[in-house]
């Protein structure tokens, strides 16, 4: 691969802060209630669910421009589970794709799953990381 960007950020750990290289990035991060914190900060499941639902939308919409079919405003929400499986702590996600009207139906699904395949999120994912697609 030959690199176009690369993205660098620095973290102490699941309360503390992540920061980017350029400092475009800084949060603070906490354990979110359900997993026994005070949820005062987010956390790395909420920072991958934003940056796999910005990816997915990205890809869709290139789907869209290469196959000369206007996709308009799309929503992506993404859905990052953490829970434990035989192996330890696990991951599953689902991304739920709310499109414009002119894209209900098959197009609208065709176009969903041809993204899943282009995402650099969803093929870095693929095969370690159960992904549902939800097109609404």
């Amino acid at each position: 691969m030959d690199a176009l960007y690369t993205a660098v950020a620095t973290a102490n750990g699941r309360e503390g802060r992540a920061v980017s290289s350029d400092g475009q990035l800084d949060v603070g991060l906490a354990l979110p209630p359900a997993l026994g914190g005070d949820g005062r900060g987010t956390n790395p499941e909420q920072l991958f669910a934003a940056g796999y639902a910005a990816c997915f939308a990205s890809a869709l919409a290139g789907v869209g421009r290469r196959e000369k079919i206007d996709t308009g405003d799309v929503s992506i929400t993404a859905e990052v589970e953490i829970g434990q499986d035989d192996a330890g702590f696990a991951l599953a996600v689902t991304l739920r794709a709310e499109l414009p009207d002119h894209l209900s139906g098959a197009e609208g699904e065709r176009l969903v799953r041809q993204a899943h395949e282009v995402c650099p999120y969803s093929r870095a994912t693929r095969g370690n990381v159960p992904v549902t697609l939800v097109v609404e």
